[in-house]
């Protein structure tokens, strides 16, 4: 029996997902999805009318996800230390959940977003920046993060070193996206080097 339509949908959009994060989004073509998906392309697109329709529907799938626990976070009226931890744990989940997305929106979004139909990823990297740079400035002014750093280049070296990880978690692997978080943040928060001896 043939699963349902919704599922089925499901299905081949994460199928594309992990082409399109293999091959690249210019390099991969609607016949090759299909093969990955075992059919044919013509049945593709009963479901799909182009591949630029498969990954809008990855990344704003993705999106919608991120922004519905960053905005969860960011409401939660926590101090700046705990906003950060949130959203890290947070990002680490959504690396977990859209592996293949995160890969995607990395190589893909700057030049995706020049086109009218993904304006949206501009929109929500001006959002990404803002939400994590008031949160760093927040703390700053409490005294809970250091004054001496320079803030927007603290926030690029958070936003690269988690997201990164898309390249190399596998979800199959040994740690849990939050224990990852739990590590990453100690790192950032409190060092790797041992307290000096008095």
């Amino acid at each position: 029996m043939s699963p349902p339509p919704a599922l089925r949908r499901a299905e081949l959009l994460a199928t594309a997902g992990e082409v399109f994060a293999r091959q690249g989004y210019n390099a991969t073509t609607v016949r090759q999805i299909a093969d990955a998906a075992g059919m044919l392309a013509g049945s593709l697109y009963y479901h799909f009318d182009s591949k630029e329709s498969m990954i809008d529907e990855i990344l704003s799938g993705f999106l919608h996800q991120l922004w519905a626990g960053y905005d969860t976070v960011l409401a939660a009226g926590l101090g700046p230390r705990e906003t950060i931890e949130a959203l890290v744990v947070e990002s680490f989940r959504e690396i977990d959940r859209h592996q293949s997305a995160v890969a995607i929106y990395q190589k893909e979004a700057r030049h995706l977003s020049a086109q009218p139909r993904f304006g949206y990823l501009t929109d929500s990297r001006t959002k990404f920046e803002r939400a994590w740079l008031d949160t760093l400035r927040r703390g700053a002014a409490a005294g809970v993060f250091r004054t001496d750093l320079d803030l927007k280049l603290t926030y690029r070296f958070i936003r690269d070193t988690v997201w990164v990880a898309a390249s190399w978690y596998r979800p199959d692997g040994h740690h849990s996206p939050d224990t990852i978080a739990r590590q990453y943040l100690s790192m950032v928060l409190d060092g790797i080097a041992t307290p000096a001896k008095e």
